[in-house]
């Protein structure tokens, strides 16, 4: 099963919430903190508790590679862990030139087994093209983001009156041959996704901001319903892993995972 069919069997069975594993050992309650590896112990929790109502895992590797070879071992056991038919994302946010992005490529999916990355794509199509041609994976590309610097590059009006932004989503569709490219675009940013929806074509949309960036979960579910895609993918990070801090913090990660899913399945129904 390739990595866009997992993502569409999720989104035909109505799960759009993808849980982000930005694990913060500093964060992890203190009976866990005894363990050898408590991140790992934290992530197991937390996925035990939301695997099944979950529509991918998105690892954001800054809070694994801050801890060196002991967080990219945590890393690895997380990924195991994550059972096959759930999207493995590795939020990277790689892009550089061609044999240096090759090598990225190689340690992104042959050696850590994800199945989709973050993509920036600043310096092109070349820099982009060794993840993209691994047609049985997923390349998410940085459109929109939901942080405020976003308008300092990414919202700036070019001489065809179209914003940078703009032309990432134009040349993503234009990539898109193999329906394993999608955009990342800010769940904090709902009055450009209203104006940008329609040129979305058939890219998978992954959408962080929700939670504790203050994103709307309601917005954005009502554009998409409106506009009759179901390609999109919606990100809660910290509201989520951290819910509560005491030993029944999977339960609660579980508990927040279920209400959003029940917000997601009452707004399509509208």
């Amino acid at each position: 099963m390739t990595a866009t069919q997992k993502l569409i069997e999720k989104f035909n069975s109505g799960l759009h919430i993808c849980t982000g594993l930005d694990t913060d050992l500093k964060k992890i309650p203190s009976h866990l903190q005894s363990c050898s590896d408590p991140v790992f112990e934290f992530n197991k929790i937390i996925i035990d508790n939301t695997y099944k109502g979950t529509a991918a895992y998105k690892l954001n590797l800054a809070f694994f590679e801050s801890r060196g070879t002991a967080g990219l071992e945590s890393m690895l056991k997380t990924i195991e862990y994550i059972p096959d038919d759930i999207l493995k994302i590795g939020d990277a946010k790689r892009g550089d030139i061609g044999n240096t992005s090759t090598m990225y490529a190689r340690s992104i999916f042959d050696e850590f087994k994800f199945d989709s990355v973050t993509l920036h794509p600043y310096m092109g199509f070349d820099s982009l093209q060794p993840f993209i041609d691994y047609t049985e994976k997923v390349s998410f590309i940085l459109a929109l983001t939901s942080n405020p610097g976003a308008s300092d590059f990414e919202k700036l009006l070019l001489n065809d009156d179209t914003y940078v932004y703009q032309k990432v989503i134009q040349k993503s569709n234009e990539w898109n041959t193999k329906n394993n490219c999608g955009i990342v675009f800010g769940a904090t940013k709902i009055d450009e996704l209203k104006t940008n929806i329609s040129s979305f074509g058939n890219l998978l949309i992954l959408l962080p901001g929700v939670g504790a960036q203050g994103g709307s979960l309601t917005e954005v579910v009502e554009c998409f319903t409106q506009n009759k895609n179901q390609n999109f993918l919606i990100n809660v990070s910290r509201a989520l892993i951290y819910a509560e801090s005491a030993a029944n913090f999977g339960l609660a990660a579980g508990r927040v995972l279920a209400d959003y899913n029940s917000q997601v399945e009452r707004q399509m129904n509208l």
